[in-house]
């Protein structure tokens, strides 16, 4: 959980952004530490699993929704039911936003949080066939090491 709200600000200002610039905010899961400082981006559209929501605006989507050409909303149940992951893809790859592991070296292998470990599992296989690069819930960036297998 960020509770240094410069953590997210000061890189933000470093890149010219505002938080009233921001248009869109993603949540992988619906846990304090994913969710707390959304109100830092008054302006953004959010989204999640289910939908997307502006103002007093909810709009249903299901899976593999299109936030923007490139950019789609998974459904990748697991660590939570209501998980989701944000797929982008770009000239250098697909990049993948997910929380189905927390860290850079892919761990946990058993989420001892996980609603259910069979979806988790099914849902990382969905995930490693796609990106080329991994964002996890709490760790650094990092190419995927099983594309392809």
């Amino acid at each position: 959980m960020v509770t240094d709200r410069t953590l997210i600000l000061d890189p933000l200002t470093k890149a010219g952004v505002s938080p009233q610039d921001v248009t869109h905010v993603f949540i992988s899961h619906h846990h304090p530490d994913h969710t707390v400082n959304i109100s830092l981006f008054p302006h953004a559209e959010v989204g999640d699993f289910w939908g997307m929501y502006k103002g007093d605006l909810w709009r249903d989507h299901g899976d593999s929704y299109e936030v923007t050409p490139g950019v789609k909303v998974l459904r990748t149940p697991g660590h939570t039911e209501e998980d989701a992951s944000l797929m982008v893809e770009t000239g250098e790859g697909i990049y993948v936003l997910t929380h189905l592991w927390w860290l850079p070296d892919m761990t946990p292998e058993h989420d001892p949080l996980a609603w259910s470990q069979t979806k988790l599992e099914e849902s990382r296989s969905k995930i490693v066939t796609l990106a080329d690069w991994i964002i996890p819930g709490h760790g650094h960036m990092f190419k995927n090491p099983r594309k392809g297998q």
